[in-house]
């Protein structure tokens, strides 16, 4: 299949009519369809169990759409032959919500695993862009540390370092705040900003933290169990301020009640 010409607003991703599911007839959602521009830091929110990290799972390829197709930068993913995603998978980076680090290997050597799996460099300039990546998220000094010798933020950091190795146009961010107390988790938004100024990238984001939601998205899609689809898009500050959605104003003002507790 030939991908369309690009004009110069064309979006990073397009999803159009996209169904998510499981063998055995189960549908998680159904029908969506939103754009991701390029540079954008986009978001998608919602509650336990709404589809947030299934769509995830079917945007990166490790599940296919049931119905609908997926495009970066125009390209049809899930419809190339295997080679072709394997160029198309060089394009972006994934930071897994558990950083997803090889427990025997050190920093430096996990996040030289996608340079020595997609590209022909050899062993020292492979350790000089991994050490290189791992400074670009503060790691410096901690390249020959292991997984379980850091902070679960310092994992998070390391985990970003291992997306960022082959200067992917768009990473995916799965839960990055999880697990993180208020400092971390805000140095960690810092981190997603600088990334987006130096690099220009794409970031996708998957998250139910209202301080990151409200501190970087530029946009949010809102997921809903119930109806299966998207309930709410836009600036998350434009929602919380104009929706008339129930269950997107309950969702969004969370942290209004919170404080409103004695």
């Amino acid at each position: 299949m030939e991908a369309p010409a690009q004009s110069a607003d064309s979006p990073a991703i397009a999803v159009d009519g996209v169904t998510c599911g499981y063998d055995g007839g189960l549908v998680v959602l159904k029908d969506i369809s939103f754009r991701v521009a390029c540079g954008e830091i986009f978001f998608i929110i919602g509650g336990s169990g709404c589809g947030k990290s299934t769509l995830l799972r079917n945007l990166i390829g490790i599940h296919q759409p049931l119905a609908g197709s997926v495009r970066f930068n125009g390209e049809p993913f899930q419809y190339h032959d295997p080679a072709a995603r394997r160029e198309m998978l060089k394009t972006f980076g994934v930071l897994y919500q558990s950083a997803a680090l090889w427990s025997s290997l050190t920093l430096r050597q996990n996040v030289a695993l996608p340079l020595e799996e997609y590209t022909a460099l050899n062993r020292r300039e492979i350790e000089e862009l991994a050490t290189l990546k791992l400074a670009q998220v503060g790691l410096t000094g901690f390249e020959d540390y292991y997984p379980s010798e850091i902070s679960g933020g310092m994992k998070k950091r390391a985990g970003l370092a291992r997306a960022l190795a082959l200067d992917p146009a768009i990473v995916f961010l799965d839960e990055p705040s999880a697990g993180l107390d208020p400092i971390t988790s805000r140095k960690l938004d810092e981190l997603v900003l600088q990334i987006r100024e130096m690099f220009g990238t794409t970031l996708v984001v998957v998250s139910h933290e209202l301080a990151s939601i409200f501190s970087i998205a530029d946009r949010v899609i809102m997921l809903d169990k119930a109806s299966k689809g998207i309930i709410a898009e836009g600036p998350p500050r434009t929602l919380a301020r104009e929706s008339r959605d129930l269950r997107v104003t309950e969702f969004l003002h969370r942290g209004d009640r919170l404080e409103a507790a004695p």
